[in-house]
């Protein structure tokens, strides 16, 4: 059976060097390349892929956003994550919002082609240079976790796009909102994380894996 792919990444030559890799296995095809988090939510309902194989860090909507609104409208669709992010508690929240694999970007290769096999197979994969640390975030999992936990997925794609300075018209549109519903959003978010400015705000993003801000 041959496994059908979506691809998502915001790097072109990572994503067609990916795409080429994939496209040489005799039982994967790649039906499609996307480079932002919406994009791949919307793309991935048009072409019903079996799996998503989704960068973490991508402007206007991160993977793990994108994952979580994925998996409520393609719940049938498995994701691996692949991310140069190899911090336990940013792999956790990718799987606590539907992914079934996480491969870093350092150790990608045949290693995704594997994740995909597994996670079409209904299994989960972590790669073996990340799963001890994962393991030991769950059992004694950090308190800097709660602040963003805190947080709906639409505060949270608010969050992103204040840091990346987009306005709140142009979050109104992305987000298919009105620009009041967007600022009511934005000052919740800012008073659950207790920051009164966007300096502030970038920073949280930053620091939790949400934009690199590239």
């Amino acid at each position: 059976m041959t496994i059908r792919v979506l691809i998502a990444d915001d790097h072109k030559v990572v994503a067609e060097g990916l795409g080429h890799l994939l496209a040489a296995q005799p039982d994967i095809e790649v039906v499609g390349t996307v480079r932002t988090g919406r994009e791949a939510v919307r793309r991935a309902a048009e072409l019903q892929p079996d799996v998503v194989v989704m960068d973490s860090n991508m402007p206007d909507l991160n993977g793990i956003e994108a994952t979580r609104l994925l998996r409520e409208r393609l719940p049938q669709a498995r994701v691996v994550m692949l991310s140069v992010l190899a911090d336990p508690l940013h792999i956790v929240r990718a799987l606590r919002a539907g992914a079934s694999g996480y491969v870093p970007k350092s150790c990608a290769g045949s290693d995704v082609a594997e994740a995909i096999r597994a996670v079409h197979r209904g299994k989960r994969y972590l790669h073996a240079t990340i799963s001890e640390a994962v393991m030991a975030e769950l059992v004694e999992p950090r308190s800097d976790d709660d602040r963003l936990a805190l947080l709906s997925s639409r505060e949270r794609q608010v969050l992103q796009m204040v840091a990346e300075g987009k306005s709140v018209a142009e979050m109104a549109e992305a987000m298919s909102l009105s620009p009041r519903t967007v600022e009511t959003y934005r000052a919740r978010m800012m008073d659950k994380l207790r920051i009164r400015d966007v300096a502030g705000i970038v920073k949280f993003a930053i620091a939790h894996g949400l934009t690199s801000l590239e």
